[in-house]
């Protein structure tokens, strides 16, 4: 759907001139988002599902698809309105009028984005790369954040098409995944009845709504896209067809895999691997070696870092436009007309979280902090609804943003008390950065007129 008028307010579009260089096509786009949302997840989640619904592990991926489209159309309607880097807290910014709000928002993202990619790197950098090399884990991971931020900083377009590549390798392994699920079930050794068996004892819709929360993981990712919308040609028109394409694209892929894996294995063999699609291939036992899987697991590793360390950088370039973070941090290489500043800063945050070691508890914080900016997000589209823009944009029907922040409540409810407790250290932090950045701009100010208003 599409919306247009005139505008009354902070109609300012932001789809005119970028200091950023406008070099991903629609096409582009899709295979950026399919590859974000095709990241590492699925290869370890699909055990963790199984050990929560048995053998009905495509019911919750099914079930985590239906809630991030929910919220993806909010992103849709609000990238379309204001394309400009920055994504989430640009939207809280205009819809809620805090620096506040719209720091943490972004303080959130960032967070997420930065520790996601600390803890991809660890993963890169442990068992599947120990099977090719016997090097130490944090200094393979640093190394591998290095040459990150290095493909980061070449250009946008050199990091999208390396992602091209990427993305087919990745999902060639998922493919393969499925393909031998097939093979299994022809030659008459799968049991197709596990797809509908749940555990004894769980009630169906606690299983599956536990489990739907380890899916949704799987499937975000699509709001990183938001970040590099000042970089895509013709945002408005190809935005919301890549952005839904790849995540249908997605959850067929992931359907697929699960049902592929239930019928080559009983859940508690899932279960009780850490690589489950590993074990499926072993399983199938038609000759495909275990390095040659590992390789294709590595790729999809270093692809969801790639482009989560891509969204954090813009995101810092996004703030920092907004006065949200110090102006510096808006610096772009003259030639390559890349967040020079903002790539040098996230890769050495990502650094040295890697140092931290155990980043267990800290990943299932990044899905709630996620959710918090979901919430936001879901939320600012019906409060900017008043704010009409001439240009013609995607518009979505009212009902998602309700039903998607009813979604987004109901994944908050299911977070452990320890998870919270983390996630609101984060935030305290965040809290303290933007205390840091506002006083320095107050001291400047107190002079003028506007000294004393607040946000």
């Amino acid at each position: 759907m599409s919306d247009h008028g005139e505008s009354t307010g902070t109609g300012d579009d932001g789809a005119g001139t970028t200091r950023l260089r406008r070099a991903i096509s629609g096409r582009l786009l899709y295979v950026f988002i399919l590859g974000d949302v095709l990241g590492a997840g699925i290869y370890a989640l699909v055990g963790e599902i199984a050990g929560e619904v048995g053998g009905a592990v495509w019911l919750p991926l099914l079930v985590a698809l239906g809630l991030a489209l929910l919220t993806a159309a909010s992103y849709a309607e609000l990238v379309t309105k204001y394309p400009r880097a920055g994504g989430s807290a640009v939207f809280a910014e205009r819809a809620y009028r805090s620096p506040l709000v719209s720091f943490l928002v972004g303080f959130c993202m960032l967070a997420a984005g930065v520790t996601s990619a600390a803890g991809l790197s660890l993963a890169f950098a442990g068992d599947y790369l120990g099977v090719f090399l016997d090097v130490p884990t944090v200094a393979a991971a640093l190394v591998f954040l290095l040459l990150v931020g290095l493909l980061n900083a070449r250009g946008i377009q050199e990091s999208v098409r390396a992602n091209v590549v990427m993305t087919v390798v990745e999902v060639s392994g998922l493919v393969l995944v499925v393909v031998l699920g097939a093979l299994v079930l022809g030659r008459g050794d799968g049991d197709p009845g596990r797809v509908v068996e749940f555990p004894p004892g769980v009630p169906v819709a606690t299983g599956v709504l536990a489990a739907a929360l380890l899916a949704y993981y799987s499937f975000v990712g699509f709001e990183v896209s938001a970040n590099v919308a000042e970089e895509v040609r013709d945002v408005r028109r190809v935005y919301p067809r890549a952005l839904f394409g790849a995540l249908l694209t997605a959850g067929v892929v992931y359907l697929l895999v699960g049902l592929a894996a239930s019928v080559v294995l009983g859940p508690e063999d899932l279960a009780a691997s850490s690589g489950p699609l590993l074990a499926v291939v072993q399983a199938a036992d038609v000759g495909v070696p275990d390095r040659l899987f590992s390789l294709v697991a590595l790729v999809a590793v270093a692809n969801g870092a790639l482009l989560t360390m891509i969204m954090a950088s813009r995101l810092v370039f996004g703030m920092a436009e907004q006065g949200l973070l110090p102006r510096p941090l808006g610096r772009v290489l003259p030639g390559r007309r890349t967040p020079w500043v903002a790539i040098v800063l996230t890769t050495a945050v990502a650094m040295g979280l890697t140092t931290v070691g155990d980043l267990g508890d800290l990943a299932n914080a990044v899905v709630l902090l996620l959710l918090l900016v979901f919430l936001s997000t879901n939320t600012a589209v019906l409060v900017l609804r008043r704010d009409r823009i001439q240009e013609e944009h995607f518009r979505a029907p009212t009902v998602l943003p309700v039903l998607a922040i009813g979604s987004c409540l109901l994944l908050l409810w299911q977070q452990e008390a320890g998870t919270w407790l983390l996630a609101g250290a984060e935030l305290g932090v965040g809290v303290l950065l933007y205390l840091l950045t506002r006083v320095p701009r107050r001291t400047g100010q107190r002079s003028t007129p506007e000294a004393d208003r607040v946000g």
